[in-house]
């Protein structure tokens, strides 16, 4: 799987992000796991015609010393679709953008 990864975070930086990840999507799920939505805007052709998949996520997987975006767009309704799979360009891109946005917010450097 593609991923995304920032390491060597510090235990304070560590902090903020799981503070802001949670107050931003919801506690973790799976100890760890936090999923972003994915923006309408960004969706390719096929997810907008799964209206019964939306909406779809990207999973953020904090660990104490990493961030790892995971680069596959997911729904929580189903485990196989055609609508699931590697990110497109614009959408590894946005959701990149939205990391890089967090850490700027909490005044992060990496």
């Amino acid at each position: 799987m593609k991923q995304y990864v920032i390491d060597e975070l510090r235990p304070k930086d560590h902090h903020k992000i799981k503070e802001y990840l949670d107050k931003t999507y919801g506690p973790a799920e799976m100890e760890s796991i936090y999923w972003v939505p994915l923006a309408v805007e960004v969706l390719t052709e096929i997810q907008h015609q799964h209206s019964d998949c939306q909406p779809f996520f990207f999973a953020i997987d904090l660990q104490e010393d990493q961030l790892a975006l995971e680069l596959l767009v997911r729904t929580k309704s189903r485990v196989r679709c055609a609508c699931i799979g590697d990110a497109a360009e614009e959408q590894r891109i946005w959701i990149m953008d939205i990391v890089d946005a967090i850490f700027k917010l909490l005044d992060i450097v990496t």
